[in-house]
């Protein structure tokens, strides 16, 4: 999705986004410059490369393409590599139809399997990638060592982003952590009045926007919980009632493999904290997973209580 800029370039409305860069390429700092030039040297290289390959062939850094990005009024660099991408033919040049919508401009109907995988592996790589290149592992760190100290931990999510959710929770859970999920907006009010200081609320929406969502942490905030939220956008309302913010790569085309990417990436995020919090908590976690697994031996097939894999 694309959001105006105040600084963005004053081309025409119906520009693509080279044109765009063009345009506005005498407005642009010296280091966004660079960034520029590289672009438009070679489009199809910039749509192939992570944040950080562009970064090292511009002579950059990643927080440079991130303010070129906004510059141009995309929300992040994923946003504008599948921009450059489909603009440079990279992505399909058909008409726009419901297919095109729902589904994605790179998958046609009449693909093979083996094609549409690998468009899928293509499309979730650069979004783990960009994920990996910007996540701040500090920030993971603090908001591992404030669950492991939590009397309670209040996950929230809504729609796609309730599976993230409930990944998080469940990972804490595993572990022996206070951990409830929450993908209903009064059970959630509802629990997060009765959390308070010590205790963590983290709220998952990709988007960054759900009204629902932004109302269940803000609820937990007033309690005084920490607040903690997951999402692919750090600029959006919801990051801005969080105490941390934890961002993974995502995409506004809308379109349903970008969306199915964006919520991998997310589950990766999710999956590096929890795992952070059994390794802060390793005793304790360890004690849990094994006891978890004793209870439930006798349910499992006789194969594998022998040790068969």
């Amino acid at each position: 999705m694309e959001r105006t800029s105040p600084d963005a370039p004053n081309a025409p409305a119906a520009a693509g986004v080279l044109e765009r860069i063009r345009h506005g390429a005498s407005e642009l700092s010296e280091a966004m410059s660079k960034v520029a030039d590289q672009v438009l040297a070679d489009p199809e290289a910039a749509a192939r490369a992570t944040i950080m390959d562009l970064a090292e062939l511009s002579g950059t850094s990643p927080g440079t393409i991130t303010r070129f990005c906004r510059h141009l009024g995309y929300d992040g660099y994923a946003a504008l590599r599948v921009a450059i991408a489909t603009e440079t033919g990279r992505a399909s040049a058909r008409r726009e139809t419901g297919w095109d919508v729902n589904i994605g401009q790179e998958i046609a109907p009449s693909d093979p399997l083996d094609r549409v995988l690998k468009q899928l592996i293509t499309i979730d790589a650069a979004m783990l990638r960009d994920t990996v290149d910007t996540l701040d592992l500090g920030a993971v760190e603090r908001v591992a060592a404030r669950v492991c100290d939590a009397r309670r931990v209040d996950v929230y999510g809504v729609g796609t982003s309730a599976t993230v959710a409930r990944e998080l929770q469940m990972g804490f859970y595993r572990t022996g952590v206070a951990a409830w999920v929450w993908t209903e907006v009064h059970d959630a009010l509802a629990s997060a009045a009765l959390l308070g200081k010590g205790d963590v609320a983290f709220a998952v929406s990709l988007s960054g926007s759900t009204a629902e969502v932004i109302e269940m942490l803000s609820e937990a905030d007033s309690r005084g919980a920490l607040t903690v939220a997951l999402t692919g956008d750090g600029d959006s309302a919801l990051a801005e009632i969080a105490d941390i913010c934890l961002t993974s790569a995502t995409t506004r085309t809308g379109h349903r493999a970008d969306l199915l990417a964006s919520r991998h990436s997310a589950l990766l995020v999710a999956d590096l904290v929890h795992i952070a919090v059994a390794q802060q908590r390793f005793p304790a976690a360890l004690e849990a997973l094994e006891s978890r697994a004793r209870a439930v031996v006798g349910h499992r097939p006789s194969r594998q209580r022998n040790g068969a894999s």
